[in-house]
């Protein structure tokens, strides 16, 4: 048997990472203050932690502009999805694993 500590996805061991995917799951898309206020996050902090999650290709980015104002908003991918899935899977096996 796989070391389960060994299938964890080092991008989404971040608690706030975990937070982001966990409610893009339950909504179709999320703007960028949503999750600032939602999170408690300051501007810098949720641009890291996004800009991470894109690189890896887990969130896509639309950008457009609301009453001449930017707006962002994130959606999970197919990617994201299975990628999440991936590392809850690899997280409930280390709990059996220490429960054993």
């Amino acid at each position: 048997m796989k070391n389960p500590f060994e299938q964890l996805d080092k991008v989404l061991e971040h608690s706030t990472r975990l937070q982001i995917m966990s409610m893009l799951l339950m909504h179709d898309a999320i703007d960028f203050n949503t999750f600032k206020d939602e999170l408690k996050l300051s501007d810098g902090s949720l641009a890291s932690h996004m800009k991470a999650l894109e690189k890896e290709n887990y969130v896509a980015v639309t950008k457009s502009f609301v009453e001449r104002k930017p707006k962002t908003k994130y959606k999970i991918t197919a990617n994201g999805r299975h990628a999440f899935k991936k590392h809850i899977d690899a997280l409930e096996a280390v709990v059996r694993q220490q429960r054993d």
